[in-house]
């Protein structure tokens, strides 16, 4: 199975080794990680050739919205040429804190979309707070990508899919709370790619414990139960579309 997004980080994991040991052990082929700030970035490309299953996505989260210069950009831009480097993100928008840095979360949102469309690359979004405008840009720039961690309404969802865009489900789907598993009882397979977005948000039962990309069977066994579909129709679907979206020949 395929981890379409998860952060890989000795400030989260004290043996990397250890935790691709046991991705590997969990038939985990590959693994998607999300470098969203400059120190991740640079920790992630020099991680990426050390691991077989390990490939990434570089951009920069909105959370750093204020900090980003244009020099960072370009930085971004020389990384992108690298090897395993197979999308750009998470990059969007987040006004669940604060909106008083819309412009420059804006701003920052749309030069990353230009640079995927100068590099011909899937991007990774990541929208909180803030669906409305995360649509309205994406509407701007013909890119493809993952909607990382939807958590939106069925319309929401047909209005992303309808423009191309897969949805990343993990292990919110799996909490007793949550509202995403009718939505996603709804929604078709071929729509829909894994992830965990490690070391956050661990599936039942193992939530508030650290994630890993070892839990992403225990996602594709619960989306399987709540489709009523077999969990290898669970695995060959998401596979492809992750397969589809991301060039994991390119190494």
């Amino acid at each position: 199975m395929i981890d379409t997004h998860c952060h890989l980080s000795k400030d989260d994991y004290h043996d990397i080794d250890l935790v691709i040991k046991e991705d590997e052990e969990a038939l985990i082929s590959e693994i998607v990680v999300s470098g969203c700030s400059l120190k991740d970035i640079k920790e992630v490309l020099k991680l990426k050739d050390k691991y077989d299953i390990m490939y990434v996505t570089l951009g920069f989260h909105p959370e750093y919205a204020n900090e980003v210069t244009k020099d960072d950009l370009e930085y971004l831009k020389r990384s992108l040429k690298e090897k395993k480097v197979v999308g750009i993100g998470e990059i969007g928008l987040d006004y669940h804190y604060s909106k008083d840095n819309k412009e420059q979360q804006l701003w920052l949102f749309e030069e990353q979309l230009k640079i995927a469309l100068e590099f011909d690359l899937p991007v990774v979004i990541h929208s909180r707070d803030a669906t409305l405008d995360t649509i309205e840009t994406l509407k701007k720039y013909k890119v493809k990508g993952i909607i990382h961690c939807f958590s939106g309404s069925l319309e929401t969802a047909e209005i992303y899919i309808k423009m191309g865009f897969y949805l990343g489900i993990g292990g919110v789907v799996t909490f007793k709370n949550s509202k995403l598993k009718e939505i996603v009882k709804l929604l078709p397979l071929t729509s829909i790619v894994l992830e965990t977005d490690s070391p956050y948000l661990s599936p039942e039962p193992y939530r508030g414990k650290q994630n890993s990309s070892k839990n992403i069977p225990i996602i594709a066994s619960y989306i399987a139960s709540i489709k009523d579909c077999s969990i290898s129709e669970v695995e060959k679907i998401t596979n492809y579309n992750a397969r589809h979206l991301f060039d994991f020949s390119n190494k």
